[in-house]
């Protein structure tokens, strides 16, 4: 299989100058070598791979780097700025943080912290009674693990298995890396936890071409009988852990699938766990992914979009469970730090009142009726589009029927050059997340380029 590297050599490429576009110099930018030389030299190469551009700052939904371009951005930095690049109402609000010079606390009280908690309880659903406070998402799915199993000791001792998918990803970090269910990722670890066990995840092609309907409730039995054929005892389990969509290629679950297992742990006294990182806060139309499905959980994990840029995120859930750990048995360094939490606040309120959920849902639809043209005019390249709201996966094939990540990595890298930003995900999918704030014509004007890119590669082939 043929192997792509990002051109880092500068080439002249067409220039560009439109409304939310310029293009000005050849790309990548000449001047900006002697930067990622610097990175080169000195960071881990573990932090490369995006594609070669300087962001020098970032407002709304446009990235401009100090050489005169600027770009649509259709990644929201991961998922993350989803109230738009440096937000007013964020920017205020740390703008004040700063000059009250309270920039770190601990786990002492401030007054910030308070008001972020209750709006966050106040704007979630009514299951979501307390909130634990963390710096990265990883950390929120380690602590929803220890949740879990301090719920399951508490029914009996042996009560610590944990469910999840295989492919999700749920973090870097020990534990998160084991529910991933891949081998490769975690091997570093130099074992499995015994009590981590793995469901194939549900994906959309296992339905017959052709077929009207499928049976995902039927399907769901089946993997649980999986399980139960390798010995697993469900009494012993204390928690199911979901990607609400399946990160790299923005895939949900089918509804009846995640219906039946939430009737299966309900029937054996399972908590479930929605990873809610990559898709809170609006991505999808509507406020958390899980909703989409008609169920409720138990707990969610919660970060990237929760401040729109600072690093915060939570567990929240039913009091029963976030108050199982004891005074102090349980903190971060940074938790609650004060400028998160004014960030976070600030993002909440501006959730609310700039409509942005509903908004989510109505550009969604422009956004998917114009991919699924893509498709349609594309069907030897495009296979699936996939996501809801302001989140699709644009995934790629072949001549063959093939996964093609080399074509889908080229078409980012046009992209780049004609000024949009793609979530290069250096496999078969592209993915697609713009700020949730994007005027209906910048949309537009980045699907004309994508579009145009796919185009292009294309014919280059």
């Amino acid at each position: 299989m043929a192997e792509f590297k990002l051109n880092m050599k500068p080439r002249s490429v067409k220039r560009i100058n439109t409304k939310y576009r310029r293009i000005r110099t050849m790309i990548p930018v000449p001047d900006s070598l002697s930067i990622f030389r610097i990175l080169d030299k000195y960071e881990s190469r573990s932090m490369h791979g995006q594609l070669p551009v300087v962001w020098d700052r970032a407002e709304d939904f446009q990235v401009f780097d100090k050489y005169g371009n600027s770009w649509i951005d259709f990644t929201s930095t991961i998922f993350v700025t989803n109230s738009g690049h440096a937000n007013p109402r964020v920017l205020k609000y740390l703008k004040k943080q700063i000059n009250q010079k309270l920039i770190h606390t601990y786990t002492f009280a401030h007054e910030v912290r308070a008001k972020f908690l209750k709006k966050l309880i106040d704007i979630t659903p009514s299951f979501c009674e307390k909130a634990f406070l963390l710096s990265a998402g990883t950390e929120a799915t380690e602590c929803a693990v220890k949740l879990m199993r301090l719920y399951g000791q508490s029914v009996h001792p042996g009560k610590v298995g944990i469910v999840s998918f295989k492919g999700s990803m749920h973090g870097r970090t020990m534990g998160a890396e084991m529910l991933r269910g891949d081998p490769k990722s975690s091997e570093w670890i130099g074992y499995q936890d015994p009590n981590i066990y793995h469901l194939p995840f549900p994906y959309p092609w296992i339905k017959p071409s052709g077929a009207s309907s499928y049976d995902w409730g039927k399907h769901f039995q089946k993997d649980i009988e999986g399980l139960k054929k390798q010995g697993v005892d469900f009494k012993n389990i204390c928690g199911v852990m979901i990607e609400s969509y399946q990160g790299w290629g923005a895939i949900l679950y089918p509804r009846d699938y995640i219906k039946a297992l939430a009737a299966f742990v309900k029937k054996n006294k399972i908590l479930i766990t929605f990873d809610e990182i990559q898709g809170g806060f609006g991505r999808t139309g509507k406020m958390f992914v899980y909703q989409h499905y008609g169920v409720e959980p138990d707990l969610l994990c919660l970060g990237k979009a929760l401040s729109n840029g600072l690093p915060l995120s939570a567990v929240v859930g039913r009091q029963k469970i976030m108050d199982l750990p004891g005074f102090g048995s349980m903190s971060s360094t940074h938790s609650a730090n004060p400028l998160c939490c004014a960030a976070g606040l600030a993002n909440l309120e501006e959730l609310e009142a700039g409509n942005l959920i509903e908004e989510s849902e109505r550009k969604g639809r422009v956004l998917h009726k114009r991919l699924n043209e893509m498709k349609e005019r594309f069907p030897d390249r495009i296979s699936w589009i996939l996501g809801k709201g302001l989140l699709a996966g644009v995934l790629i094939k072949d001549s063959k029927g093939n996964p093609d990540g080399v074509f889908a990595s080229h078409v980012c890298e046009r992209a780049m050059e004609k000024g949009l930003l793609l979530v290069h995900t250096g496999r078969e999918s592209i993915k697609i997340g713009p700020a949730l704030t994007i005027p209906d014509d910048a949309l537009l004007e980045g699907l004309d380029v994508l579009e145009e890119s796919i185009e292009e590669v294309a014919q280059k082939k």
